[in-house]
Parts: structure tokens; C-alpha cells; sequence
């Protein structure tokens, strides 16, 4: 019983935060939803994170990864920062043309709106040099957006 009650409360927590952290401003990192396991195992399903993470640990691990890592967080971000590094000569050569397949990945991964993508284009190619480093880009990219 002592169990089922602490797990509605931190239900009602992640609740309650998830909806003032909301008000504060639309690009706040929620947690339950964003960090911690459930995060890495529901990547695409905010509620199924949550679930998951406080069935798991509570929501300590996913709290502890928003204070100590907030960047490492948001699923489309990290997904993008990955396809960066993996592919950065493309990804440069490809800026450098101002077109490519792995621009188009990338900008389709963080979900850019198809008016929006020349402008972020733009905006990147005017910023990154030739001897950029993928975190360097990445940065240029997000701030673009």
C-alpha cells in the first residue's frame, strides 16, 4: 500500500512539473519525459518515458541526467549531435553546396519545417568555417533554428 501511494505521488509530481516547467517556456527540458532510462527506452513516447522512469528508479535517474547533463536530454537533439559526428565531412561538404541528403536528414530529424530549412541553411553556412569541429556546428545548427 506504502508503495502504491508513494507512486501516485510522484505521478502527481511529474504532473504538476511537467505542466509549470510548460509555462515557463516551451523549450524546458521536462525530465520524466526527456532524461533518464525511460527517455533512452521510449524515445518518442514522452508518457511511456515517464512511466518508466519513476516505475523504475522514482525519476531520480532522470533528474540526476537533467542537473548533471540537461543537454543530453532531448532525443531529437542527441539524435542529431550523433548524425553530426558520424557523418561531419559530409555534413560540412554538404553545407559548403548548400544542399545535400544529410542536410536534408538532419534538418528532417529535428523536425525543421520545409520553410524554415533554407533560412537554417543560411544561417549555418554564413556561421561554420572550413576547420569547424562537429560540436561547433551543431551549436550553430540549434541556435538557428
Amino acid at each position: 500500500m506504502k508503495k502504491h501511494t508513494l507512486i501516485a505521488a510522484a505521478i502527481a509530481v511529474a504532473g504538476l512539473s511537467s505542466n509549470a516547467m510548460a509555462d515557463d517556456h516551451m523549450e524546458k527540458v521536462n525530465p520524466w519525459k526527456q532524461c533518464g532510462i525511460g527517455a533512452m527506452i521510449f524515445d518518442d513516447n514522452g508518457t511511456a518515458a515517464a512511466i518508466s522512469n519513476i516505475i523504475w528508479d522514482l525519476g531520480t535517474t532522470a533528474l540526476s541526467t537533467k542537473i548533471s547533463s540537461e543537454e543530453s536530454c532531448n532525443g531529437k537533439r542527441t539524435k542529431v549531435a550523433m548524425f553530426i559526428q558520424d557523418n561531419f565531412d559530409v555534413v560540412l561538404e554538404q553545407t559548403s553546396a548548400g544542399q545535400g541528403e544529410h542536410l536534408n536528414a538532419m534538418l528532417e530529424i529535428l523536425e525543421v519545417a520545409d520553410a524554415d530549412k533554407a533560412a537554417v541553411l543560411t544561417t549555418v553556412r554564413g556561421s561554420v568555417t572550413a576547420d569547424a569541429q562537429p560540436e561547433a556546428y551543431y551549436n550553430t545548427l540549434v541556435a538557428a533554428i
